[in-house]
């Protein structure tokens, strides 16, 4: 029997500068899930992240945006599971993704940090990587040495366009992942025509 989702972590930085780029993709998911739910963040200090707390499909559910650059996710989310005593396996934890392209959404259960910082830090600071994640597409810029300045940089508009296209995607699953539906939910997001 799969735990039940009880938090769902996006990931980005904080601050104005960042606010539209590739890297915050995370943050957009929660922003926008919070909105259709009539949720609201707030800053919490102790945590160093913003939270909120909203209703899907009769449970409630905590959202959270880490408020420590990428590469110190770890500690806001291990500090709230903890606290609150949430499995591992109950968390979602919502990030950008290199090597999908844009306007592609993928759910996945575990595996490792494939080099994101952010997941890199959840990871070493949770005690293991048996959460769920949502993985947005960004795309590659083509090498590794242009990665920094790529994630840090808004995308064109008509990237920009299809990643927005993948959230609502997402978004629209997201009911089946509360229901425990979790395979289900993986079926209907992969399989969805492409863009």
């Amino acid at each position: 029997m799969a735990e039940a989702l009880k938090l769902i972590a996006g990931l980005g930085n904080p601050g104005p500068a960042y606010e539209r780029t590739r890297h915050n993709a995370g943050f957009w998911f929660v922003d926008e899930l919070a909105r259709s739910h009539g949720g609201s963040f707030r800053h919490d200090p102790k945590l160093n992240a913003d939270t909120c707390q909203i209703t899907v499909e009769g449970r409630a559910l905590w959202l959270m945006k880490p408020m420590g650059f990428m590469n110190r996710s770890g500690q806001p989310l291990a500090r709230l599971a903890n606290f609150y005593k949430i499995a591992r396996p109950s968390i979602l934890v919502v990030h950008d993704e290199l090597d999908l392209p844009p306007g592609v959404a993928r759910l996945k259960r575990g595996g490792g940090h494939g080099g994101h910082n952010g997941l890199r830090d959840i990871i070493s600071q949770c005690g293991g990587n048996d959460f769920l994640r949502l993985r947005l597409g960004i795309g590659h810029p083509g090498t590794a040495a242009e990665v920094v300045d790529y994630v840090l940089r808004k995308a064109p508009s008509s990237e920009q366009q299809l990643i927005e296209r993948a959230l609502d995607d997402a978004l629209r699953v997201l009911p089946l992942v509360v229901r425990d539906e979790f395979e289900r939910a993986m079926q209907t997001l992969h399989t969805r025509a492409p863009a």
